[in-house]
């Protein structure tokens, strides 16, 4: 029986790198890409914070589920004027044609932010807490590039207790099992951004640190490895009220192959949208999101199995809240990234 036990955790310390990524899958970074880039930090003029969940695999035991906060902001007192960090009027719909046609490029500046991401998959635990920083170059008139950094901890755990075997006994392996562990964290990013087109590309997890869970030096096979995502969109108008904002984005964890999602959203007003996602050999998902005022969004997602998966769960849930501080033009307004 203690062989089995160190074998167990001995796959728990390799965090299945070769079945999956080791940090959490969102539906809706779509709709705050700061979660995997920093260099959007402060791309805004007002505070922009986020709320979520996400559970994953209903209906399978132990299955992924995650809560996070992120919120992030520009540095300085002053209010920029026609621009991503503003407004062309107080009360204005930033999507309208006539904003995206007298759209300028924001002046150089700095954002930071916060976020801290729980992870939970079975007897693992995981949490990320970073803060972020990022410098926004006005390239041209129409053009900004940002590059950004997250730095931070990784807390990772190991419930012990939560293993239960036919047998009832306690293993000594389970006892001596090491319960926690922090390493530092390190991700880098880099995003260009206009009135409709955006590009960008980061890498979380970029210090590889070793993982373990047993006091053997013979099980000392875990690791952490980086994450990749490269990501572009554009918005266009299909009429005067709707815009139609189509992206892409690639995501490499090795040794798996690359993932690739494809995204659709549609925005009245920039008051309701709705929007899809597609992830090859994985999944669909519908989005939806509204504008309750100025101050408050909320947006939910769900994404159907298309893999193997299906045969028993019905899917995954996720749900955002968001609020807009210091929204000082008061209009209903969101990331205009997305």
């Amino acid at each position: 029986m203690r062989k089995n036990i160190y074998l167990i955790l001995a796959l728990v310390s390799l965090n299945v790198v070769a079945l999956a990524q080791q940090r959490p899958q969102y539906t809706q970074y779509i709709f705050n890409n700061y979660l995997l880039n920093p260099a959007i930090s402060g791309i805004e003029n007002y505070t922009d914070i986020k709320v979520g969940y996400r559970k994953q695999w209903v209906g399978i035991n132990d299955a992924p589920q995650t809560s996070f906060v992120s919120v992030n902001w520009k540095l300085g007192d002053d209010y920029l004027w026609r621009n991503p960090l503003s407004l062309p009027d107080k009360g204005d719909n930033p999507m309208s044609r006539n904003y995206m046609q007298n759209y300028t490029a924001s002046p150089s500046h700095h954002g930071m932010g916060i976020i801290a991401v729980l992870d939970e998959v079975g007897p693992i635990s995981r949490l990320d807490a970073n803060i972020t920083y990022a410098y926004h170059l006005q390239m041209a008139n129409q053009l900004n590039l940002s590059v950004g950094v997250a730095a931070g901890l990784t807390r990772i755990g190991f419930d012990s207790g939560s293993l239960q075997f036919h047998d009832g006994e306690i293993e000594p392996a389970t006892r001596n099992a090491i319960e926690s562990q922090v390493k530092p964290d390190l991700g880098l990013g880099i995003w260009l951004y206009g009135a409709r087109f955006f590009a960008g590309a980061s890498a979380q997890q970029i210090l590889s640190q070793k993982l373990k869970f047993v006091n053997d030096p013979g099980f000392n096979l875990g690791k952490e490895v980086p994450h990749f995502f490269v990501t572009t969109g554009y918005r266009f108008f299909v009429s005067e009220e709707i815009s139609a904002t189509p992206s892409v984005m690639f995501k490499k964890v090795s040794p798996t192959p690359v993932s690739i999602d494809v995204n659709m959203k549609l925005s009245f007003k920039d008051r309701f949208w709705i929007g899809g996602s597609y992830r090859k050999d994985d999944s669909f998902a519908a989005l939806a999101g509204v504008n309750i005022s100025k101050l408050i969004n909320l947006t939910y997602s769900y994404d159907f199995v298309t893999s193997d998966l299906n045969r028993v769960t019905n899917g995954s849930h996720e749900i955002v809240l968001g609020f807009q501080l210091n929204n000082v033009y008061e209009v209903f307004s969101t990331t205009k990234m997305w």
